[in-house]
């Protein structure tokens, strides 16, 4: 019996073995489609090697295309349009790709693989996007799972931004990933210091990058990112504001208040800010602030769970029960959003109840 045992074992050894090597040939062969040509708006072309993702050929040649997951196919945020040799839609790509992104040929770039020369058409605003060196000037806990990262630009030593945009931090190799990884965040810093980005990031359990910055992240370290990148930013009217967040989703709101402040604005402002309990409040004392530069500003926490030691006197309840209570009248009003899919689609619901035109509610939605 054990000999019997032992050869059935040495055979299915020998069976696996021979399918590795089969894979290994296969890949190197097949899965071999050496340099293919990429054309661009007509007008650029690049020569990359066949077989990757889009997203991660364009990256490679200095062109960035936004991706909140960093080419995981989770957020739908790298669309890019192949007019010729797009081929088949892959099952990753069509929960994110309308019927009608189908008749323009859009495809998401993280899960399309450039195997074959083909055209595509991306906006002529991503060739301003740059790649940054940067230091960590510090590092800064504002709650028990929020790190405030400040880092100084090297080269180019200054970013042209705009109040509400993100850039995308990229996480060297280590022990979460065997590869560098981009990651999207919110920049919270004022445009007028060009010379400084600061993000605020909530620790994600096993999340890649914020796994980095919370435990191996130093000051002094430098870094890399590319940005500037959104269309989620402050218009510049005249118009009431109404701001809606929750955590980290913090960081946008807080640059577009500053660009105010920074511009000596006088536009009226509210901000809707929720939290479960009073140990995820933060920033408290710079909106005090902020509420003395901008005579218009009105600062509203709320907390949706909040603990008896907490001993909380403040607004209690969801943010958006909140904002049906206390929200003023939209009519003349435009909203700014940023918190995850379900909480931005219940605060539209309201926003809209209070007579504010959809089309003038601006949201930056993150899972």
């Amino acid at each position: 019996m054990v000999t019997t045992f032992l050869i059935s074992l040495g055979i299915m050894s020998a069976i696996s073995l021979v399918l590795a090597l089969l894979m290994v040939i296969a890949d190197a062969t097949i899965g071999n489609y050496g340099d293919v040509n990429i054309t661009i708006n007509d007008d650029k072309e690049l020569t990359v090697r066949g077989g990757q993702p889009l997203l991660k050929a364009l990256n490679g040649e200095g062109v960035f295309i936004p991706s909140a997951c960093g080419g995981r196919g989770s957020c739908g945020l790298c669309k890019v349009k192949v007019t010729e040799g797009g081929g088949q839609y892959l099952p990753t790509e069509l929960p994110w790709i309308s019927e009608e992104e189908k008749k323009e040929h859009v495809r998401l770039s993280c899960q399309f693989k450039v195997k074959n020369d083909i055209s595509i058409e991306i906006p002529e605003e991503l060739f301003k996007v740059k790649q940054f060196r940067a230091k960590v000037e510090s590092l800064k806990d504002l709650t028990h799972d929020i790190k405030e990262v400040r880092l100084a630009l090297i080269d180019p030593p200054e970013i042209e931004m705009t109040a509400g945009q993100f850039i995308q931090f990229q996480v060297p190799e280590y022990e979460l990933t065997d590869e560098p990884v981009y990651r999207a965040y919110s920049m919270a810093s004022v445009p007028s210091d060009t010379k400084h980005v600061e993000l605020e990031i909530r620790l994600v359990p096993n999340g890649v990058c914020t796994t980095y910055v919370h435990k191996y992240l130093k000051e002094g370290d430098t870094v890399e990112l590319n940005g500037p990148y959104g269309d989620f930013y402050l218009r510049d009217t005249d118009r009431p504001i109404i701001c809606i967040a929750g955590g980290s989703g913090m960081a946008p709101i807080k640059s577009i208040l500053l660009d105010l402040a920074s511009k000596g604005s006088k536009r009226k402002a509210q901000y809707f800010f929720g939290a479960r309990t009073k140990k995820d409040l933060f920033l408290l004392e710079e909106m005090q602030e902020l509420e003395k530069q901008l005579p218009g500003f009105s600062f509203l926490p709320a907390l949706s769970e909040p603990l008896e030691e907490d001993q909380w006197k403040g607004e209690i309840g969801l943010i958006t029960d909140v904002v049906a209570r206390l929200g003023e009248d939209g009519a003349e009003a435009e909203a700014y959003l940023c918190g995850s899919p379900g909480m931005i689609d219940a605060c539209v619901k309201v926003l809209t109840s209070l007579g504010l035109p959809e089309e003038r509610i601006y949201y930056d939605k993150f899972a």
